[in-house]
């Protein structure tokens, strides 16, 4: 048994299932929908998606040796909703999931004793990951809420759908 590996495939799974929760969200949604806003304030689903993939090239880049909130990063930038298109969103979308995945990856179990910063504030390799995989899970999940409200039309389940838990149980 080790628990490093443990926790790095654990960690890992969680990351590929919310990647592919926010994929099956933003798949149901129609283009033109992607972009919605309910106000100024508010966030479209393209825009979750832009704010996610800075987050993760902020973060992943250099993960053990430099900052994770890097100087280049124009964080205020990723909340202006100027995606052009499904294409362009999911480019992005892929680009930050692929380097949390290589990073994720490629790391050790002596990786593990090192400390890394974010935003000048020390953290353990394995705090920093759970840091990121809560910040993720919680825009995930706005996603889901997002693409609920944008779809005409009945919502597919992404997970047990409305009044079958018992059907579901059964199997």
């Amino acid at each position: 048994m080790d628990p490093i590996k443990d926790y790095l495939e654990s960690t890992v799974s969680l990351f590929h299932t919310y990647k592919s929760l926010g994929e099956k969200a933003l798949a149901q949604v129609p283009e033109e929908k992607l972009f919605w806003q309910f106000n100024e304030d508010s966030n479209s689903m393209a825009t979750l998606v832009k704010h996610l993939s800075g987050n993760m090239h902020s973060r992943w880049t250099n993960f053990l040796t430099t900052d994770g909130e890097k100087p280049w990063r124009k964080r205020d930038e990723e909340f202006e909703n100027d995606i052009k298109n499904r294409r362009e969103m999911m480019q992005e979308w892929e680009k930050g999931w692929k380097l949390l995945f290589d990073v994720l990856d490629s790391l050790s179990e002596e990786d593990f004793e090192k400390t890394v910063y974010i935003q000048n504030k020390a953290h353990t390799v394995m705090d920093a990951i759970n840091r990121q995989l809560a910040h993720y899970a919680s825009h995930v999940g706005q996603l889901i809420y997002l693409g609920k409200m944008l779809v005409d039309g009945p919502w597919k389940s992404l997970s047990i759908p409305k009044g079958q838990s018992k059907t579901f149980n059964k199997g």
